[in-house]
């Protein structure tokens, strides 16, 4: 009679918990395909975890997108360009954005994500409801994204738009006049005219920007 190994004794949970120490998407991946059971340990491992970075992973739309979509309690995620260049679309954004975290994310970064526009951009921003915190720099993305910033995130306290040539003075005036809770915005690198940031200023005198 074959003895059963002691690790395919360990209850579910048990699993879940080893697992979410793991930093290793690979390793997790590896994990998920030894067994059915431990699939569902990897499973519930990610729906424990709040903050979930792919900083220096080289990721795809499909990888990002599923653990994402199993990440339920997500309060934070870093989707920023990697060494290995982070291979993440606006297809990628759409797939996360039908994620159940997302209307409870309140912190999202895709800084220097050369791949993403606005597409992807609005149809995930359009779903969160809890943003404070967001950093798009280093992209493409236009006054229409800011725009969406603008109805969707009436809680964001904080913005980076560093080298974001392709925002205009219209988009930031609709962040500042709709977003009431906005305290920082990184416009380093824009194309901004100085009056245009005076004119911030005068609409909000304690907001911080940064140039």
């Amino acid at each position: 009679m074959e003895v059963e190994a002691e690790i395919d004794r360990l209850p579910v949970d048990v699993l879940a918990n080893i697992f979410v120490l793991f930093s290793s998407f690979t390793d997790l991946a590896q994990a998920s395909e030894v067994c059915k059971k431990w699939k569902q340990g990897v499973n519930e491992s990610l729906a424990c975890r709040e903050n979930l970075s792919f900083a220096g992973w080289k990721m795809d739309d499909e990888s990002t997108a599923r653990l994402v979509c199993h990440a339920y309690n997500l309060t934070k995620l870093h989707i920023p360009r990697s060494r290995w260049c982070c291979q993440i679309t606006d297809a990628g954004l759409v797939r996360i954005s039908f994620a159940k975290c997302v209307s409870n994310l309140t912190s999202i970064s895709l800084w220097g994500l050369t791949g993403i526009t606005d597409e992807g951009v609005v149809q995930l921003i359009s779903r969160t409801r809890s943003l404070q915190h967001l950093n798009v720099g280093g992209t493409f993305i236009t006054d229409e994204s800011l725009f969406a910033i603008a109805r969707s995130c009436p809680k964001l306290e904080t913005i980076v738009l560093w080298s974001c040539r392709h925002v205009t003075e219209n988009g930031l005036f609709a962040l500042v006049d709709k977003c009431v809770e906005l305290k920082s915005m990184n416009l380093w690198g824009t194309r901004v005219p100085v009056d245009c940031l005076n004119n911030l200023l005068v609409l909000r005198p304690a907001l911080m920007i940064k140039v």
